[in-house]
């Protein structure tokens, strides 16, 4: 495989403790797709504001992401990021900010993601007004899609185009949009887009709240495509971050498995962590690796690995390496 400057580094350098870790987990990866094997990525915090799109949508472009999970919130910041990329600002002294600091960005409408301000009016609303016309338009045909279905009917249509203010290759979501990539956002209602559809409920603007598809059939769809895929190839997964984008997809496992008794289901068949929550059993984001074999979604012979670092350093160091930059 080609092994550019990066890749090259990271190899020559990162040769103890989490980097050697990160190390051995983009070589596994890479071993797991050379084998005929998916990756399934999972993506909490704030990864797109973090412009993770700029490695990530590489990865999607070239097979080596075969399904998504995410937040509701890294769903929608990759097109607000988008959109309004040239109104965003950069607040270099976050930790240094005062409530009264944090007041003027609020009386600006400059919603902060730790060192990012994103503008409401230029990113959220104008969303919010092309997507709604989305809603209105589904719930009077009766028709029922998942949220991320949604964003990729707006991203692949041509009103929303001229908006653009990066390039579409920077942009993870536009990435998976051309490729119909398999998307599972759950929780979705807590997300800046998920307050405003249920404000719209609420005053009647989308009729039937269920227009827009969410949780229980989100499990439904991801059990259907993981026994699919499961068929063909081995699954691994890689997850940034933890809380409900990690928890919530990993369960299918045990789900098929144990509630469904479909004891041929195989388990992951790789996992990787990124994660700097403290390390502690009893805590999702901050369980070990091994915690996962009892609730029979890891193997003993499951190839593991937990990087505690920050994701927005060592993702895409893991995906450069994996990608041979």
């Amino acid at each position: 495989m080609h092994q550019g400057p990066v890749s090259g580094f990271i190899r020559h350098h990162f040769r103890h403790f989490n980097a050697a870790t990160l190390g051995e987990a983009a070589d596994a990866y890479i071993a797991h797709l050379t084998k005929g094997g998916k990756m399934f990525l999972t993506m909490a915090g704030a990864m797109s504001t973090a412009e993770l799109g700029i490695s990530l949508a590489e990865m999607i472009r070239q097979q080596k992401i075969h399904g998504i999970c995410c937040t509701g919130a890294n769903l929608e910041e990759d097109v607000f990021n988008l959109v309004a990329h040239d109104f965003y600002e950069r607040v270099p002294h976050w930790r240094d900010l005062k409530p009264e600091d944090e007041q003027a960005l609020l009386n600006r409408h400059m919603n902060r993601v730790t060192d990012t301000c994103i503008p409401e009016e230029e990113a959220m609303r104008r969303i919010e007004g092309v997507i709604l016309e989305e809603w209105v338009a589904a719930d009077r045909r009766g028709e029922h899609l998942f949220p991320h279905q949604f964003f990729y009917r707006i991203l692949g249509s041509t009103g929303l185009r001229k908006s653009f203010q990066i390039n579409v290759k920077d942009s993870w979501l536009y990435a998976a949009m051309e490729r119909d990539l398999p998307m599972f956002v759950p929780g979705w209602e807590d997300s800046t887009l998920g307050n405003m559809y249920a404000g719209h409920c609420i005053s009647g603007d989308v009729k039937n709240v269920h227009t827009v598809r969410t949780g229980i059939e989100y499990m439904i769809e991801l059990a259907d495509w993981y026994t699919k895929t499961a068929k063909e190839s081995s699954i691994g997964f890689f997850q940034i971050g933890g809380g409900i984008a990690g928890d919530f997809p990993i369960c299918v496992v045990p789900m098929l498995r144990q509630d469904l008794e479909r004891r041929e289901t195989p388990l992951w068949g790789y996992f990787c962590q990124i994660s700097d929550s403290t390390t502690s059993y009893g805590s999702y984001s901050g369980a070990i690796p091994n915690e996962k074999i009892t609730w029979e979604k890891l193997g003993i012979d499951t190839p593991k690995f937990v990087i505690e670092s920050d994701a927005s350093i060592v993702a895409p160091l893991v995906f450069a390496a994996v990608l041979g930059w």
